[in-house]
């Protein structure tokens, strides 16, 4: 009998809740957002709740808007190798750019994370939207669009080679023989390309999972390409169910044309619920919440994903879509995309448009009771949206608390989802196989060592 496929569901914790005014809810706890336990506690509950993983995002720059907003970046390896020893069975999931780091570096930095974890690190690989970032790092400019791609290509080329360079086996160990590695195991990589020059190995042996997960998001030609060609699960944000579907459709189609089975390449949407007693209530929470946002930040937001320059004045009125310029660096982005798609689909007035948007920065928020909340999500699993969401609370803890003691039991019920974890590490909850070396020979003899 074929066992049903079953839901993946990560937590993705954003400082204080991920509507942009979360942090102004009197529910949330804004003055906990750099206390570690919060994390931990917010860690220990998704695991709990069975999670497949925790998910923290990052980038190297300060965001221009944090006068209004919880904006600050948290460095993840830090704060993810304290979630580790306070949890035993969830993923971790590191956002670290392609565009400011070493290949080497970030590479012993998720060995690492993936050792710490006994086999729970995942690599959120993004190459850095924010322009700002480049002076952070003694760069005149920031690359475009397609040479940041170009040089992740590479870059996650550099970072496989070095997590393989270490075949299974190469520690020993033996205390009897002396012999501490088996060195004819372990490689230097050699890497000299158009980007980058690595020559390895890599200072770490083999991961418990032999790599860490490889996680990419984006929604243009080259965030389908890159993860068709490297990911093992996709973030995306989609805002109807047939724009997911054709999303979900071209990842796999894309992934299955490079020879890759499309059943490990996981779809993971975001979704951000507002729950409820009743859908009313929910629809009540939703507008307290967008109540308290504040134009200067909207506004702000607005200007820097599809470059409109507007006032408080225009809020009630219509969004001059004839102002907004879709050639260039900027028409590039996939969320640029999503915010022109839901101006097109929807003719929202700006005020219609910045409530749109405060919830979850473009990914779909949805509002209801529980049961409502469970039938959307069931919905995409079922009609070929997705394999699984980002659950993004609104707020936190409050937000995330209300969906694991009350959605979570309905997709249980439905057997939709775990009842408990089966598997220890992140490649086996979300049913990835384990990656052998590139460095590995067929039916290699096992050497003695005397």
């Amino acid at each position: 009998m074929t066992e049903r496929r079953q839901l993946h569901l990560n937590l993705f914790i954003y400082p204080g809740g991920h509507h942009e005014a979360a942090w102004r809810y009197p529910d949330s706890e804004p003055e906990r957002v750099l206390d570690i336990r919060y994390y931990q506690d917010l860690a220990r509950s998704a695991e709990a709740a069975g999670f497949d993983a925790i998910f923290l995002a990052d980038g190297p720059a300060l965001a221009d808007n944090v006068r209004y907003a919880s904006r600050f970046r948290l460095e993840p390896f830090t704060w993810l190798a304290a979630l580790a020893a306070a949890t035993e069975r969830i993923g971790l999931i590191a956002t670290a750019s392609t565009t400011y780091n070493e290949p080497y570096n970030l590479a012993r930095l998720f060995a690492s994370l993936d050792h710490l974890s006994k086999g729970r690190a995942g690599w959120n690989i993004v190459t850095t939207g924010a322009p700002q970032a480049a002076q952070n790092f003694g760069l005149e400019a920031h690359p475009v669009h397609a040479q940041r791609y170009d040089r992740a290509r590479e870059f996650v080329d550099i970072v496989t080679k070095l997590w393989d360079s270490w075949e299974d086996g190469a520690l020993v160990a033996d205390q009897r023989t002396g012999v501490f590695a088996d060195t004819d195991r372990i490689h230097t990589i050699d890497h000299e390309g158009r980007h980058l020059a690595v020559r390895g190995p890599l200072n770490t042996p083999r991961t418990p999972q032999g790599r860490p997960v490889y996680v990419q998001a984006g929604s243009s030609e080259d965030g389908r390409a890159f993860p068709a060609e490297y990911a093992e699960a996709v973030f995306t944000a989609q805002q109807t169910l047939a724009g997911a579907q054709e999303y979900y459709q071209d990842i796999k189609e894309r992934a299955a044309a490079r020879g890759r089975d499309p059943r490990e390449v996981l779809v993971l949407p975001g979704i951000s619920p507002f729950i409820g007693s009743t859908e009313a209530e929910a629809r009540r929470l939703h507008q307290d919440f967008n109540e308290l946002t504040q134009p200067e930040y909207s506004l702000q937001l607005l200007r820097r994903i599809v470059g409109l320059e507007l006032d408080a004045e225009a809020l009630d009125g219509p969004v001059p879509r004839k102002l907004i310029e879709t050639q260039g660096e900027r028409g590039n982005g996939s969320r640029f995309q999503l915010v022109l798609d839901i101006i097109d689909r929807e003719q929202p007035t700006v005020r219609q448009l910045l409530h749109r948007l405060a919830g979850a920065r473009g990914h779909r928020v949805v509002a209801g009771t529980p049961e409502q909340i469970a039938d959307e999500i069931q919905r995409w699993f079922e009609q070929g949206a997705a394999d699984g969401f980002n659950i993004m609370p609104p707020w936190l803890t409050g937000g995330f608390d209300l969906f694991a003691g009350h959605v979570v039991p309905i997709l249980r019920e439905r057997g939709l989802f775990r009842a408990e974890y089966t598997s220890t590490t992140l490649r086996d909850h979300y049913g990835l196989s384990r990656p052998a070396s590139r460095y590995t020979r067929q039916n290699r003899p096992v050497k003695e060592h005397t």
